[in-house]
């Protein structure tokens, strides 16, 4: 999971588009906080700023004077594939003998990397990363500049030979172009600014520049934009065809944890989801609890919704220091648990004697919510509660979640009994899989292969090797 955003100006004099795409790529700095780039274009040459770190920090007053131009696009990082060197962040931008100046930035995994990599290597093609975004670019490149495809063809070549999620915006000299691959795993969202297109993964990025008339990019479609115009090509391509399969598999994910609250997609409304989630899980309790708190941030919807239900108090027990990131997204174990000392704390003698009930998104190994209810208890509490706005995690995703192998996966080697002592929980309830369904307006069009195994792509010996996704 990583955010992108992208911006085109029709007037070419317009030289501040790399400003609106890092205000964009900071909306989304929740979707990864390893490195960040932005690659912004004049008309003649494409220039590219990536570093480790944080939009803030990287994109100084200094920087961004460098970066003049009428379209650009940015990228932030949660690794997935690649390992944690700014080699593997984006975007990328590819150089042809004498030729002309490209850059990608995508959002997403791809499931036969290593296939489709090898192919072009054995074409030729030199990569400098190991990172599917550049292979992405590089595909697009070499069939445009060497088989002289246009660049259109290239993408539905691409939709058609390359497996997996990707929400892609890829820049030449002359036009952007905006594609998201036919299962419809990760948003990508489109909207007007004034004088011009602005693309992004989420829809408070765009609200964020100001942008009109949002919609979403949908699954299979190419979007084209140049200095005369803005057009539209939906491709045949359609997703591998699976007895019984709906054909576009949205990541459920993304609205249990991945996207901002104020955010909408795949037809849904963010905060809304999770505040239904959240009254999900209070139905399934027939005592009342003292309070009710989030894990914040994610899950604060929910234990709103699980208050309102039950009509008990909501409270943040938990302080969060918003300076250290998400502690799901840290690329080693590690750099997790030095996080969550340092990212909550809990109210002086505000849980004394209190039965308290605590809503997490999720759990993944286990680790962070360990140490949140030894916190808790240590604070007084009488009873500690937790109440999980998602099934169990029992399979790792392939299609840009960092959920590893199985064998890290805490539900996948422990019986809820054998949860709830790990956790020192007194008791701990998952939201049913067909209750989650009913959360969302249009259940069968997303994916829970990381729930129930029913993955839309087949994986390979080598996908289930993985230590990431």
């Amino acid at each position: 999971m990583c955010g992108v955003a992208g911006i085109y100006f029709y007037d070419k004099s317009e030289k501040n588009a790399s400003v609106y795409v890092m205000e964009s790529l900071f909306a989304q700095q929740h979707r990864g906080q390893e490195s960040c780039g932005i690659a912004v274009c004049d008309g003649n040459e494409i220039y590219n700023h990536k570093a480790m770190g944080h939009v803030k920090e990287v994109f100084t007053p200094e920087v961004m004077k460098k970066m003049q131009g009428y379209t650009a696009i940015g990228h932030v990082r949660y690794p997935t594939r690649g390992s944690s060197v700014l080699s593997n962040a984006q975007p990328y931008t590819i150089e042809t003998l004498g030729g002309p100046v490209y850059a990608v930035a995508s959002n997403g995994d791809i499931v036969n990397y290593e296939e489709n990599i090898n192919v072009l290597r054995g074409k030729g093609v030199y990569f400098k990363s190991t990172n599917d975004g550049e292979l992405l670019g590089r595909f697009l490149v070499y069939y445009h500049e060497i088989k002289e495809m246009e660049v259109i063809d290239a993408i539905k070549l691409l939709m058609k030979t390359i497996k997996g999620a990707f929400s892609t915006v890829f820049m030449a000299r002359q036009n952007l172009y905006i594609f998201r691959d036919p299962y419809g795993f990760r948003p990508l969202h489109i909207g007007e600014v004034d004088g011009g297109i602005a693309v992004a993964s989420e829809t408070c990025a765009l609200d964020i520049i100001r942008a009109k008339n949002i919609r979403e990019v949908l699954p299979g479609e190419i979007i084209v934009v140049n200095s005369h115009e803005m057009y539209s090509t939906q491709t045949d391509i359609l997703p591998l065809e699976i007895p019984g399969k709906e054909k576009l598999h949205h990541c459920i994910f993304e609205m249990i944890y991945f996207s901002r609250p104020d955010s909408s997609s795949f037809n849904e409304y963010v905060y809304d989801v999770r505040q239904k989630i959240g009254a999900k899980l209070a139905s399934y309790d027939d005592f009342k609890a003292d309070v009710v708190l989030p894990v914040p941030d994610s899950s604060n919807y929910m234990a709103i919704g699980y208050g309102q239900n039950k009509q008990i108090p909501f409270n943040f027990g938990l302080v969060r220091n918003h300076y250290v990131g998400r502690t799901f997204i840290k690329p080693e174990q590690r750099l997790r648990d030095e996080s969550v000392r340092m990212k909550f704390n809990p109210l002086k003698d505000f849980f004394k004697d209190k039965k308290v009930v605590v809503v997490d998104d999720s759990i993944v190994r286990g680790t962070t919510l360990k140490k949140i209810v030894s916190m808790i208890k240590k604070s007084g509490a009488k009873e500690v509660h937790l109440r999980i706005g998602s099934p169990p995690v029992k399979h790792s995703c392939y299609y840009g979640i960092d959920t590893p192998t199985r064998e890290e996966l805490i539900a996948n080697n422990k019986t809820i009994k054998g949860i709830e002592e790990f956790l020192g929980a007194d008791t701990i309830k998952y939201l049913e899989i067909e209750d989650l369904r009913q959360c969302v307006k249009e259940s069968d069009k997303f994916c829970y292969a990381c729930f129930n195994g029913e993955y839309p792509l087949p994986i390979t010996p080598l996908m289930s090797e993985k230590s990431s996704c």
